[in-house]
């Protein structure tokens, strides 16, 4: 899991952009999921699993916006 977070971090900015379209940002929904799990937060591991279902209908604008703004996508921890 580590190992994961670490490879999508190092993503090239054009990568993150592209994984961040509605289609696929469920790749950034198992980031956010398996970071939360790292953190081991009981909140924001809920909200990563939220981020999977009902979620993905807005957060994808949302990880668009952060990716291009910082180059990193919205999480909380």
């Amino acid at each position: 899991m580590k190992d994961f977070i670490k490879a999508m971090d190092n993503l090239p900015g054009l990568l993150k952009f592209i994984l961040c379209f509605p289609a696929l940002d469920i790749i950034w929904s198992i980031y956010k999921l398996c970071r939360s799990l790292k953190s081991g937060n009981i909140v924001y591991i809920i909200l990563g699993v939220l981020a999977i279902f009902p979620g993905a209908v807005f957060i994808w604008i949302i990880d668009m916006i952060c990716v291009l703004l910082g180059k990193k996508v919205w999480w909380f921890c």
